[in-house]
């Protein structure tokens, strides 16, 4: 006697509904900036310059303002690695520490940008034209400034101090995010799947919330990236010319303002903090331009 053929659909892969298409263009972002040697090599700098940032008091050998006028102007050596300063601190331990104060101004000056910036972006590529006009006015304005000026201006309003210098850093770059969200907005704001939500009865922040910023997450994330480098680079600036991390707290820009009047003598005062902020600027250069080669729509196989 012949027997019944077995159920088909116990033959068949089941199909996994959590690996939609997004997952799937997210997974095979993910391999590609694995195979990205100098994302990797970005990402193992940040991993190392992340790890003293948040654990730099158990990494760094001696209390980094505490002096030793005895030891002034230390060649680097076995006991400081990096030398020491004009009041015989240990440079090496305050490079270490001071990696948290320009990784903690950078992510929250970043991150307000990035709140801020991709909503208004949101809101003036799918709100009325009037509302678009209105808001990108206001962030060309913005915008025509030089990034390092506008901060000084915001700080000579504020104040000195290292948090006023998030604030304004932060507002600095609320309008590239802000342009970088409208410009992905307006590319999708007319497809079907936006029409038909709409159609359904989806409200308008449903539709921006579930619809529209998953789909400009992409080049938000790798301005994030971008930006991170720059806001070290803006901290620094701002540091140096006083107007950020006040003494004696370490900071890169700090270090390079008080170690520019000893370079003839102790160019490691001013060496060792500027390589610092340079590998940590490359690093997130390196990552960002993985992540924009992973998420680049053309180059997806």
């Amino acid at each position: 006697m012949a027997t019944l053929p077995e159920d088909s659909n116990k033959r068949k892969p089941q199909f996994d509904e959590s690996l939609g298409p997004a997952n799937t263009l997210w997974r095979d972002a993910g391999r590609r900036l694995l195979r990205h040697r100098l994302a990797m090599f970005g990402a193992t700098v940040l991993c190392i310059v992340i790890t003293m940032g948040m654990f730099g008091p158990a990494f760094s050998p001696y209390d980094p303002n505490g002096m030793d006028f005895a030891d002034r102007f230390a060649n680097p050596s076995l006991d400081h690695l990096m030398g020491t300063d004009d009041f015989g601190r240990d440079i090496f331990s305050r490079v270490i520490v001071g990696a948290r104060v320009s990784l903690q101004v950078g992510l929250v000056a970043v991150s307000v940008a990035t709140v801020f910036g991709t909503a208004l972006g949101l809101v003036a590529g799918y709100s009325t034209r009037i509302t678009d006009e209105v808001i990108m006015r206001a962030m060309d304005v913005l915008y025509a400034f030089p990034a390092i000026l506008l901060a000084i201006a915001i700080m000579a309003a504020l104040g000195k101090g290292i948090g006023n210098a998030m604030i304004a850093i932060g507002i600095v770059y609320v309008p590239i995010f802000a342009r970088i969200a409208r410009a992905a907005v307006l590319s999708i704001r007319n497809e079907e799947f936006i029409i038909a939500a709409r159609a359904m009865g989806a409200g308008d922040f449903r539709i921006l919330v579930s619809h529209v910023l998953p789909n400009v997450l992409s080049p938000i994330i790798v301005e994030i990236t971008l930006s991170l480098a720059f806001a070290i680079l803006a901290e620094a600036a701002l540091s140096y010319l006083g107007l950020g991390t006040q003494p004696p707290d370490p900071s890169w820009g700090r270090m390079l303002s008080e170690g520019r009047a000893f370079y003839r003598q102790s160019g490691w005062m001013a060496f060792f903090p500027g390589f610092a902020i340079t590998l940590t600027v490359m690093g997130f250069n390196f990552l960002g331009d993985g992540l924009r080669d992973a998420l680049d729509p053309r180059l997806r196989r």
